[in-house]
């Protein structure tokens, strides 16, 4: 049932859907953060896919030669990929000045790659009236950037098409999520991470017929998986699947997450108010969805997060946060509080880009569980 979102996921970032939308003279433009609004990319006829470095934990030496250790293994891995011609296939790059490591990538990426067209957008840290009006005017600004580069004007026809795209892809994605509030849900955290990556490396139209054909296939399985304990996922950036699944070897299940990966990423659609413009409607949309730890005030984010323990009827929480990813590890004692509170064990873990879950990962985590287990009894 995963197997094509497998080899989309182990041929990126040259998978076959890239190359034979490039072969019939496509564009591919890569983006950088999920406040960067991909129906605009999408309305003007390119393929817009995720940066994202290596899938699994790997030495450096490029990447750090160019961005201080200090900035975190993510930001660094796809700066490697980029300087080792991994993403040559990009005639754009475009990102959000949304941390100090996401910034400096961009940066160096313009300078030192050279991928045709280069954009990056403020965003704010609210979503206020007037921050909305900033990033709007923000979000304007991109898309005449790319009607100039491209020679083409994006109509409003065109966004409401991409509009439509994305959203059948959030539904749908909402929909696999929701087998996964089941007592004994048919898909794993692992595999929902494979589909997660397929998400965002191929035509979201070729996505949303596999995954349709997923959800068929998972509803006639009857399988049924269980775990000694459901779990949430929160933190960093993450893409690996090995993660989870070195997770769920020890007897647990990941149900639930809210990743910039994951949740954070599909959730909240495009919806179009009366008298609203469909570009009004996609900034309005980017800056106001499920919040990431940088945005303020953390409370929305905060209630989000108490609102998925529940409802995916979660045990406990793995904060996996990046080394030097400081929007995370600042955010984790004000999220630790609020988790606690409830009444909802969470287990911190610092961990490297890309880690499969080291001997001393699965230590910890057998400890939480146990200790999960213990609580219950």
């Amino acid at each position: 049932m995963f197997d094509c979102f497998r080899e989309v996921n182990s041929t990126y970032p040259k998978t076959p859907h890239i190359l034979e939308h490039k072969r019939r003279g496509g564009l591919v433009f890569g983006w950088l953060c999920t406040y960067v609004p991909e129906e605009i990319m999408h309305a003007a006829g390119a393929l817009p896919v995720r940066i994202t470095g290596y899938t699994q934990e790997t030495e450096l030496e490029d990447g750090s030669a160019y961005l201080y250790v200090n900035n975190c293994s993510f930001s660094r891995s796809c700066l490697q990929m980029g300087l080792r011609g991994e993403y040559d296939l990009l005639d754009g790059v475009v990102g959000g000045s949304t941390c100090d490591g996401a910034r400096r990538l961009f940066d160096l990426w313009r300078h030192y790659i050279g991928t045709p067209f280069h954009h990056v957008l403020s965003v704010p840290r609210k979503s206020t009236q007037e921050a909305q009006a900033l990033y709007y005017q923000q979000v304007a600004r991109f898309k005449e950037h790319l009607e100039e580069f491209l020679g083409i004007q994006i109509t409003d026809e065109k966004l409401l098409h991409s509009i439509d795209v994305y959203n059948e892809s959030r539904a749908l994605m909402n929909s696999l999520y929701e087998l996964r509030k089941a007592d004994n849900p048919p898909i794993t955290g692992a595999e929902t991470m494979d589909v997660l990556n397929a998400s965002f490396r191929m035509p979201k139209e070729s996505f949303n017929e596999h995954l349709k054909d997923l959800l068929r296939d998972l509803a006639a399985s009857g399988h049924a998986n269980n775990g000694r304990a459901r779990l949430m996922i929160t933190g960093s950036v993450l893409t690996n699947p090995e993660f989870i699944k070195s997770i769920e070897s020890q007897g647990a299940l990941v149900v639930a997450d809210d990743l910039c990966t994951g949740t954070t990423y599909w959730s909240d659609p495009v919806v179009i108010n009366e008298n609203e413009t469909p570009l009004q409607a996609i900034s309005r949309r980017y800056l106001s969805k499920f919040p990431c730890a940088r945005m303020f005030p953390s409370d929305e984010r905060f209630r989000r997060i108490l609102d998925l323990a529940g409802s995916f009827k979660v045990d406990g929480v793995v904060s996996e946060i990046i080394r030097y990813c400081v929007t995370y590890a600042h955010d984790l004692p004000l999220l630790t509080k609020r988790l606690q509170a409830q009444g909802i064990p969470i287990l911190a873990l610092d961990v490297e880009y890309g880690t499969s879950g080291s001997g001393q990962i699965q230590t910890r985590v057998q400890a939480f569980l146990e200790m999960l287990g213990a609580k219950k009894r």
